[in-house]
């Protein structure tokens, strides 16, 4: 492999003479060599938002020249259209500033500016007005923010899929169950509502909470103080990058909070936790609903995607519901280490940054794609089995709660406990204790009455 040879403050490094980084991305490189996990290319893209709309903006405030924020510009937009994805080789667990995350987009961006014959510094240039403390929390938020929006979109699409499943399953009868027990009627479609109601409730969690990641720290720079930039400077950068990402940001008023606390992205990631807490919840009635298909529930029928075993030929098994199971469990174990790590900003500085944005990233994607899969795949497909959910309804003993009204609860109770011992229908029993007529027990339960 040829190698040239870059500098830095420390003294000369050898990076592959292909690779557009420098000498703080090779010292990093090699310095860092922990887990395969890289740094999110959203970050990677929210930093050069930034290196892009400093540039517009230090031009604007006479701090740099309209040449060099001119090339600066073109290739930032060049690299965000993920041209150079590959120059970005840095691992999450490195600086808890991801100072060498900052450092490796400014000199990719330099490199590239001096291969179209541009002279370009690393950091008086690219990173003026600038610091590592300021502009990793603001792409921290841009990226988070940018990425919940497909997320939003899927929510929509579940919330249309369920009133569509509601509507279609409204007048089917079936028995509730309280602890996992026979309990009394509903309809499917209420059931279903329920999740519905459970996806709409996410939705309005994660909208309102992801509002604390319209605020940007970018001017704060290292300790919150503006040191080195100039005055207006993060106004018109929020200004700039809201206008390029076509979303909400402003500058965050007070840079100290920005800098040091990441309260925003753990009150957001709390309402993921609640969403996946929920889709652990639906998962798991859908797949208790549909099992069997003899010796189950079998009050649905969800699609057949694939073998489910190796040794049992014709068995099914509800893989989209597991794999959104493991999802969740994934995104609580995020929500551990997001909400510890965000605990430890120290004076004026968090230094837990990477660890909290690549979960906080993570459990989004995994959300997105889990809901995406088990919606296309599985619940799309979810087909109530009418012979099935009446049968339950019949049989069941916790009808006798129409009772009540007519001969009291005591002997609602006899009347429920014979017929289980007994093996008789709740008719069969209340007649054989001669607690009510025949006509009388017809016209009392009627189960579409119930509900």
């Amino acid at each position: 492999m040829s190698y040239r040879i870059e500098k830095d403050s420390i003294g000369e490094v050898k990076v592959p003479l292909e690779n557009k980084w420098g000498a703080q991305t090779e010292r990093s490189r090699q310095n860092f060599k922990i887990g395969k996990d890289l740094m999110p290319i959203e970050v990677v893209y929210g930093l050069v938002e930034i290196k892009r709309a400093a540039a517009i903006v230090n031009h604007q405030l006479g701090k740099l020249s309209e040449e060099k924020a001119e090339v600066i510009v073109s290739v930032c937009d060049e690299i965000l259209k993920g041209v150079w994805d590959s120059e970005f080789p840095l691992r999450v667990f490195q600086t808890g500033s991801g100072t060498q995350s900052n450092m490796n987009v400014n000199e990719v961006i330099a490199h590239l500016c001096e291969e179209r014959g541009s002279l370009i510094h690393p950091n008086d240039d690219v990173n003026m007005s600038q610091s590592s403390n300021d502009t990793f929390p603001t792409a921290m938020h841009i990226a988070g923010l940018t990425l919940l929006q497909p997320l939003q979109q899927e929510l929509s699409q579940w919330i249309d899929l369920l009133q569509e499943l509601e509507t279609k399953n409204k007048g089917i009868i079936k028995i509730g169950r309280t602890h996992l027990q026979d309990a009394t009627p509903l309809t499917f479609g209420q059931e279903i509502s329920g999740w519905k109601t459970m996806i709409m409730k996410a939705k309005s969690f994660i909208e309102t909470s992801s509002e604390s990641l319209n605020y940007l720290t970018i001017g704060g720079t290292a300790v919150g103080t503006g040191l080195n930039a100039p005055v207006g400077f993060d106004v018109e950068m929020a200004k700039e990058i809201a206008a390029h990402t076509g979303l909400p940001f402003e500058t965050e008023e007070n840079k100290f909070y920005g800098l040091t606390s990441y309260s925003g992205i753990s009150f957001t990631h709390g309402a993921l936790r609640a969403l996946a807490s929920d889709l652990m919840k639906i998962a798991n009635d859908i797949r208790w609903l549909a099992s069997g298909p003899r010796a189950g529930l079998g009050e649905i029928t969800i699609p057949e995607n694939e073998p489910g075993s190796s040794i049992m030929p014709g068995k099914v098994n509800p893989t989209q519901a597991e794999a959104l199971t493991m999802v969740v469990c994934e995104v609580l174990g995020n929500d551990t280490t997001i909400q510890f790590a965000s605990s430890q900003g120290n004076f004026e500085l968090n230094v837990y940054k990477p660890v909290i944005i690549a979960n906080f990233l993570e459990s989004v994607t995994l959300l997105t794609e889990g809901m995406k899969s088990f919606r296309t795949n599985c619940l799309s497909g979810v087909e109530a089995n009418v012979e099935a959910m009446t049968r339950g309804v019949e049989r069941s003993l916790m009808l006798v709660t129409a009772l009540s009204p007519y001969i009291g609860y005591e002997k609602c109770a006899i009347v429920a406990k014979l017929a289980h011992k007994e093996n008789l229908s709740l008719e069969e029993a209340i007649l054989k204790l001669e607690y009510a007529t025949k006509e009388e027990f017809n016209e009392w339960v009627r189960p579409e009455e119930m509900i």
